[in-house]
């Protein structure tokens, strides 16, 4: 099926969900670390609109954004489906994916980036945790969002098993409360539990590292506006 890389870091979600995808479906590929804060001539030359990871080069045709990614491997490599087969559930899934993207990362990193502790923060807090109780309840009942075995959703929402944990690290807050999401809760424990899935996670102290990095980078450069 051709020559497979990926243009990525090791501590973005959104690289490492595209990982996860290449490995269900038993894709070899070449992983290409890319230093976020001096881009490649690659990156560069293959995102040229967004210059951000990650990037799939197939046959050295590059495939950009990770969702846009995560259908092009489904697509492309038979076997192991991520998506639904059936068009109802196959455009529910999107439209979660999106939210996910959308609303609930952004949320969180800027949960996660807020300097005041008093009640913005709090409201900041609250608000992120209204968009996971949609998520919530998505999942009540079930093993996965992809049924029984694991699909495109539970790949979009990986990142909760140990992304949003870091997060919560360098903000010093608490976002995702057990008992607040119990169903959220026994899904990412179920999910980390997946081989695959376990073998692909970075190390708490290597994405601790890596958001503290991002936040004192937009920190600085806030600080270093005229």
């Amino acid at each position: 099926m051709g020559e497979v890389k990926l243009i990525g870091s090791s501590g973005s979600l959104f690289c490492t969900r595209v990982e996860w995808a290449l490995k269900l479906k038993g894709v070899d590929y070449e992983y290409i670390q890319e230093d976020l804060l001096n881009k490649s001539e690659l990156l560069i030359k293959s995102n040229p609109v967004h210059k951000k990871i990650p990037v799939l080069l197939h046959d050295d045709k590059p495939v950009v954004e990770s969702l846009v990614i995560l259908e092009y491997i489904d697509e492309t490599w038979k076997g192991y489906s991520l998506l639904p087969q059936d068009p109802h559930e196959r455009a529910t899934a999107r439209f979660w994916a999106k939210f996910v993207d959308d609303k609930c990362v952004i949320g969180s990193w800027q949960a996660m980036a807020m300097q005041d502790e008093g009640e913005a923060k709090a409201k900041a807090i609250e608000s992120v945790q209204e968009l996971y109780a949609f998520i919530e309840k998505q999942i009540e009942g079930k093993k996965f969002f992809g049924g029984e075995q694991i699909g495109y959703l539970d790949l979009v929402m990986g990142w909760k098993t140990l992304w949003l944990s870091a997060m919560e690290e360098v903000g010093n807050v608490k976002l995702l409360d057990p008992e607040k999401f119990p169903s959220l809760h026994q899904w990412a424990e179920n999910f980390k539990e997946i081989p695959i899935i376990h073998e692909s996670m970075p190390q708490q102290e290597t994405l601790v590292n890596y958001f503290q990095g991002g936040l004192n980078y937009l920190r600085s450069l806030e600080t270093n506006k005229p």
